[in-house]
């Protein structure tokens, strides 16, 4: 198999939360161009509107899904719809999620619960919807799109941190019901992404300024960078990554 082959989507199919903004949508962009029809989640339907256009323009079809990811009966019902539209999923890319951040000592319970339900809820119970199918085909890739801070400390984070540990140790668990049916279940860990949520939570001076003085690469991450990590994740070039937790974060969490 060539290289540009084991890179490839062609013939594949994915559902990816989070499509209609950040980095869900490079991932989108990336995938379609590498091949693969699309299943785009969001909540901003025009936006997936015009993500659609993007696509279709790439040759590949687009099917706009839309529910609120912190209701588990939406949730259930988004895989059912991708489900239905593309005939199976072959790739689940879990890249939605929310940033609400604060201390511990103020901070809102329910800003707790939705936090918790749409960043590693959502995940679990996606998976749970199409894990059968994957390992029925024998063949499948499961992303979840984690964070550094699942990984290391950042002040104000305690909610978003323990979502995203909650979803690395998840993606470890689901590796182990996955991995004997050939599927990979594999965690992106990114730094701060100039996203727009990145950009409206870290572009204050002095939160911005300390966090790039302790990265060794000396910046913040790109949605496309993220995007290509996630491709590799979903072509064959991946096959024997199981359960990995990939730090993409310029080498803060290493010094």
């Amino acid at each position: 198999m060539a290289w540009q082959d084991r890179f490839s989507l062609t013939g594949k199919t994915a559902l990816i939360t989070g499509a209609s903004s950040g980095i869900g949508t490079a991932i989108a962009e990336v995938f379609a161009e590498a091949g693969a029809d699309i299943a785009g989640h969001g909540r901003d339907a025009g936006r997936l509107e015009q993500l659609g256009a993007r696509v279709t323009a790439a040759g590949r079809r687009f099917v706009p899904v839309t529910g609120d990811l912190a209701d588990t009966g939406e949730t259930e019902q988004i895989a059912a719809r991708a489900l239905e539209a593309l005939g199976r999923v072959d790739i689940l890319v879990n890249s939605a999620g929310i940033a609400l951040t604060g201390p511990v000592v103020d901070y809102d319970i329910a800003d707790w619960q939705r936090t918790i339900a749409v960043n590693l809820t959502a995940p679990f119970v996606l998976a749970r919807a199409l894990l059968p199918g994957m390992m029925a085909r024998k063949q499948g890739k499961i992303i979840n799109i984690s964070s550094q801070t699942g990984v290391i400390a950042l002040q104000d984070h305690a909610a978003y941190a323990s979502s995203k540990g909650g979803l690395n140790a998840l993606t470890k668990s689901l590796m182990t019901e996955a991995a004997p049916h050939n599927v990979q279940v594999n965690a992106i860990c990114p730094t701060v992404v100039l996203t727009e949520m990145g950009k409206q939570l870290w572009s204050a001076p002095e939160k911005k300024d300390p966090f790039i003085a302790r990265t060794p690469l000396g910046r913040f991450g790109e949605p496309v960078e993220i995007a290509d990590m996630a491709l590799y994740l979903a072509s064959p070039a991946s096959d024997l990554v199981n359960g990995a937790v990939m730090m993409i974060e310029g080498g803060y969490a290493s010094v």
